[in-house]
Order: C-alpha cells, then structure tokens, then sequence
C-alpha cells in the first residue's frame, strides 16, 4: 500500500518525519516505496525546522496561517488553528497536487497530537479538503493522545482532544488512536522519550506498507495482503499492534522440518508475538469490541507453515469473536518472526468516552470560572471610577 503522509503540528510533523525514514529504509533495503510524498503542516516556523527526514523546501514543509500567527504557533487553541487550516487549504491541497507518482497513491494518512492547537484544529478541515477533491482515495487519520500528566495539569488539552476527535471521525475513513502513554519509558529523558514514542508510533505500519509493494518473486507471500485488503479493513476507530519473536538461525535446510519439539516451538514462537502484538496495542481496548481485525506474519519462508498460520487465526478469532479477519504472510525477516494486528471498527473505546464525558463536564465549569473573573474585574473597575486618568 502506497500513502501520502501529512504531518499536523509539532506532533504529528515529528512522526510524519518517521514516515519519511521508514519510506527511505523501504527503498534502501527492499528496493520498493511505500510513501509517495511526506509533508509537514504547522504554524510554526521552528517546529519545521526541526525536521530532519521530510524533504526541506516550501512544498514539503509548508507553513500556514503566517499572517494571524507571525510563525510562532496558535498556543494550544484549535479553533484558530482550524481557521488558519481553512484559509491556506490550498497551500496543501496544491503540494499534494504536485507529488511525484502521485496517481500511484492509495490513500492518505494525516497524522496529528490531539491536544495541541495546529495538529488538533487543522485535521479534520484539512481531511474534509483533501476528501472533496479526491473523492476515490480513502483518508485515514492518525490522532496521538496526550501524555496523562498533561490531561491532569491542562484543561485545554482535554478539550482540545474532545473536539478533535469528534471532528476527525465525522471526516475519515479510518481513525488510528495512538496513547502516548502507552509507550512512554520513565527512566529515559524527555528527548530521547519523545524520539523513541514516534519510532515505535510509525514502525508497525512498514510492513503491512511493504506486502503489498514488494517485487521480488521470493518475497512475494502465498497470500498477499494487499491495499484492497486493508482499505476493506479500515472502517472507524481503529488500533495497530506490533510483535516479535526471535528464531534461531537455520544451519542447514529442512533442519527445522522433522523433530517434533523444533515444529511445536515454531507455532509457539508465532503465538508469542501474536500475543505481543495485542498486549502492544497503540491503544487499551477490549478486542471484542473489533468488527473487523488484520494480522500479517512475516518471518523466513521455511519458518511458516499451515499450521502456524492455522493456529495464529485461531487465536485471533477467540478474542475477536465479531470480527471478520483478513490476513496474509511477508516471507521476509531474517532470525526473527514479527506479526502486525489491526482491530478496526471498535464498537466502543473508554479512552474515548472518558474525553467526551470530561470535556461536557468541563466546559459548563470553564464559562462560570471566566464569568466570575468578569464579575471580579468589573468591581475593580466600579471601583476606581471616581479617580482621574493620566491618558
């Protein structure tokens, strides 16, 4: 499957700069590309310079809202940054128009951080541009919630991420969650946090990306999981999880083929990163909840067999008892086997309902809280009215 990624904000410009990466180890070690152009979004002019994969000049990085902003940020208030969005939609709509092998594209992915203000106001304007002009490519969105230390200390946060997810799904085809907090590893610092958050956000999509694009016969699986396979998967809230298991490298052929221990642990090797693929989730939710899940195996061909993939189905099947479930096999990794899961079509997610139920509850409290220091002001100034101005 081959994306056009757009990167909204600081956030969602960080992990479209992994995408970027991704693409160019696609191209380096299998020959292929997965990303027909990758570009960042934001009204501020530093959080673009700070990129380092996306292709450097106006087209790739493009700055909107200049004139309301100066090019430093809308500070956390999505509503403007939905307005600068739909002023300068055809800066983006234009870049896009232009990308190299464009009509090769099979859908797009925008990727932004919840509670921000750019990423968060501009996504949902910027996929209802992008729908009504390429109305045959599906728009998928890729919305990162925020750390819970920012939940807890910024109300706007909260709201940011309310408004921006109920505005995103009215939209997209697709939307992907990612919990930062998820992926957060306390002893490392924030610098390094951040940077590791975004690689591990990106890295289960490359090989769901490359099995569609591969060229080479003897990487071609027995059954291909193509674009048509997870477009037809994608449908609402959806979640990505990633595994991975270690094999010992085979000495000679057929080693692996004909003691009974070596062919039970194979499938128990599949079923651990299975499993680690679903306690990995980019997102908590019950599987249950999946209308529709994808899985693909990719590992060394002599590693997969029918019963491997037999039982990895089985598997899924038990704890998504609802969902119709496509899969195929990636005969690609060398010493390792690794499984990408995809539950699509979540019928309910908590993360979700919580935002919701928070931000109602908070906005009543907000407006009396800005009333009553209206209130206080007003007396200030009922006050001093009797004293002369120097003006």
């Amino acid at each position: 499957m081959k994306l056009v990624v757009i990167g909204l904000g600081q956030c969602g410009g960080r992990i479209a700069d992994e995408f970027a990466r991704l693409n160019r180890r696609a191209v380096v070690q299998r020959r292929i590309e997965i990303i027909a152009g990758t570009f960042a979004v934001n009204t501020d002019a530093a959080d673009l310079s700070g990129l380092t994969a996306i292709k450097r000049d106006y087209q790739h990085r493009i700055l909107i809202g200049g004139r309301k902003t100066g090019g430093h940020g809308v500070g956390k208030i999505n509503e403007l940054g939905a307005e600068v969005a739909r002023d300068d939609a055809d800066k983006v709509i234009d870049a896009i128009r232009v990308t190299k092998r464009f009509y090769e594209t099979d859908a797009f992915l925008l990727i932004a951080g919840a509670g921000g203000g750019t990423g968060s106001g501009s996504a949902p304007v910027l996929m209802q541009h992008i729908k009504e002009r390429y109305r045959d490519k599906p728009v998928y969105a890729c919305i990162v919630l925020p750390f819970e230390h920012e939940e807890q200390t910024e109300e706007r946060t909260t709201y940011n991420t309310a408004t921006c997810l109920k505005s995103t799904y009215s939209v997209a085809d697709a939307v992907f969650l990612i919990d930062n907090q998820r992926y957060i590893r306390k002893d490392n610092s924030l610098r390094d946090n951040l940077s590791k958050i975004n690689a591990l956000i990106a890295e289960p999509f490359y090989g769901v990306l490359c099995a569609g694009e591969e060229k080479k016969s003897k990487y071609i699986g027995a059954k291909v999981l193509d674009a048509g396979d997870i477009m037809q998967t994608l449908v609402g809230w959806t979640v990505i999880g990633y595994g991975t298991s270690a094999l010992p490298l085979l000495r000679f052929p057929g080693e692996r083929t004909r003691d009974f221990r070596k062919k039970g642990s194979e499938t128990q090797k599949g079923l651990q990163a299975m499993d680690a693929a679903i306690s990995e989730l980019s997102l908590a939710c019950n599987p249950e909840d999946a209308r529709r899940a994808l899985y693909l195996v990719s590992a060394p061909t002599r590693e997969m067999n029918v019963d491997l993939i037999k039982e990895m189905g089985d598997y899924l099947r038990a704890i998504t008892p609802q969902a119709i479930i496509r899969n195929g096999d990636y005969p690609r990794q060398r010493g390792m086997l690794d499984v990408t899961v995809i539950l699509s079509e979540l019928s309910d997610v908590e993360k979700i309902r919580y935002y919701y139920t928070k931000s109602t509850r908070l906005i009543p409290e907000v407006k009396k809280r800005q009333a009553d220091t209206e209130s206080k002001l007003q007396a200030i100034e009922d006050t001093s009215k009797d004293i002369p101005s120097l003006l």
